[in-house]
């Protein structure tokens, strides 16, 4: 997917396709992990998808719930979410950023070489 550090440098307007790709791959994960928020909340509490959808993306944000959860089914799943949220963030981070830091080393590694 990315090039050796002996290949020459990316081209920005490839780079910025990398860009995108990497984007809407990030947008993807967090819809998906917004989707399974506002499932787990509607199934588990009962919650309006409205309400479902407040509840997750504010875990997701890293805000916590708005809601109270009452049920067992309920408290299971919000602190499932919860410990699914944080990782989530970091590999969506991951997944924005790597052009970006690729871009940066592949860089470095060309400018001041590297012995073989």
């Amino acid at each position: 997917m990315y090039e050796h550090f002996k290949d020459p440098l990316l081209p920005r307007r490839a780079l910025l396709g990398r860009l995108v790709r990497s984007a809407l791959l990030g947008a993807g994960v967090v819809g998906a992990s917004l989707l399974i928020g506002m499932l787990g909340y509607r199934v588990c509490e009962g919650f309006s998808w409205l309400d479902a959808f407040l509840n997750a993306a504010m875990l997701l944000g890293g805000m916590g719930p708005v809601d109270p959860v009452r049920t067992t089914c309920g408290k299971l799943f919000a602190g499932s979410y919860a410990l699914y949220c944080g990782i989530a963030v970091l590999a969506i981070t991951a997944i924005v950023f790597a052009p970006i830091v690729h871009r940066f080393l592949h860089r470095f590694h060309l400018e001041h070489g590297r012995p073989d």
